[in-house]
């Protein structure tokens, strides 16, 4: 496959992650200050929903981004250190989606222990990691 063909899906599969991944912990906002049954249900669907449709962009970006790293080559993959940066911080939004599936197993039992302002901090980490990975893959700083 072209390597544009493989940067433009790279992109288009993160940008829906991005989104999913952005919404979800607003869902969790939502729901933690939620005081009502029939509302708390009706998100507790959302919620999963939501991370089960972004779940495969996720995968994909990640095979892309592989992808990519191999149709550049080795040698290209040693010298872009700004590369090993983005994998690092793409590792930690790994994480943070895994961590997504802990909070969400919580909520449809009920078990949420953790406020609404927990949840609003916790759904800045991938805006921060989306602007660092933006500025490392554009300007390739190192």
């Amino acid at each position: 496959m072209n390597i544009l063909w493989l940067k433009a899906f790279h992109v288009a599969f993160m940008v829906a992650w991005f989104a999913g991944i952005f919404y979800l912990p607003r869902l969790f906002v939502n729901h933690a200050e939620a005081d009502n049954q029939v509302i708390r249900d009706k998100l507790k669907g959302m919620e999963k929903r939501l991370l089960f449709f972004i779940t495969p962009f996720a995968i994909f970006t990640v095979a892309l981004g592989i992808a990519l790293i191999f149709q550049y080559g080795y040698e290209w993959f040693i010298q872009a250190k700004w590369l090993h940066l983005k994998i690092s911080l793409v590792s930690i939004l790994i994480i943070y989606h895994a961590y997504c599936f802990k909070l969400l197993k919580d909520f449809q039992l009920d078990k949420n222990n953790r406020t609404g302002r927990f949840y609003r901090i916790f759904n800045e980490v991938p805006v921060l990691i989306l602007f660092a990975v933006i500025i490392l893959a554009y300007l390739k700083p190192f």
